[in-house]
């Protein structure tokens, strides 16, 4: 499927700059493991500069705003849990 591994973390690299998606988001999009993902990142910092520090810049933000997202995805799920209960 690819032809290189660089090729492989410069398309990771790539969807992650463009979407802005989180790590687990761009492994199920690619058929990979987050580790594969994670691994293909920091290739990138000697692949191609420019878009390791995009791609940085963009796991940094899904990093401060997990507990936020983890917190949403909680009220969400009680919510329907009494949407549920109540029917």
């Amino acid at each position: 499927m690819w032809d290189s591994i660089g090729g492989r973390a410069k398309a990771c690299g790539e969807y992650i700059a463009r979407t802005g998606c989180t790590v687990r988001a761009c492994a199920e999009h690619f058929g990979m493991s987050k580790s594969t993902v994670h691994k293909d990142t920091e290739r990138l910092e000697r692949c191609d500069p420019a878009l390791y520090e995009k791609v940085r810049a963009v796991l940094g933000v899904n990093l401060r705003e997990r507990h936020i997202r983890g917190g949403d995805a909680t009220r969400r799920m009680y919510a329907l849990r009494r949407e549920k209960k109540g029917k």
